[in-house]
């Protein structure tokens, strides 16, 4: 029994492969204007597709659907076939808030009330 297929049926498999990868992901690097759907991730780094993150370097934006999750350093570290793999040098989680100057009081009041 043999494994081999004609190559457009290959090239079929492989791209409804990547193509399921990319819909069950909500993960997506996002680089300028660019943005990039995340195939796999990993605690040290995650993997794009080769086609489309072939200049994909430095400073990027890691986000969960709409909500960001942090400002990354990475570098591409591998090729395995069709997908780039990257590690981070640097992941700092993104901030909810803008951090403060002061030291707030924990009794402060949340809001003020008017005259009218």
């Amino acid at each position: 029994m043999t494994t081999f297929l004609p190559p457009d049926v290959q090239a079929g498999l492989d791209a409804a492969r990547k193509k399921a990868l990319r819909d069950n992901h909500r993960l997506r690097i996002q680089d300028g204007e660019n943005e990039y759907r995340v195939l796999h991730a990993w605690e040290n780094g995650f993997s794009l597709d080769r086609d489309v993150a072939k200049t994909l370097r430095g400073r990027v934006d890691l986000y969960d659907g709409a909500r960001h999750l942090s400002q990354c350093l990475i570098i591409a570290s591998e090729q395995d076939g069709d997908v780039m793999r990257f590690e981070f040098k640097r992941l700092t989680d993104a901030a909810v808030e803008q951090p403060l100057d002061f030291v707030r009081a924990e009794d402060a009041p949340v809001a003020l009330i008017g005259n009218g």
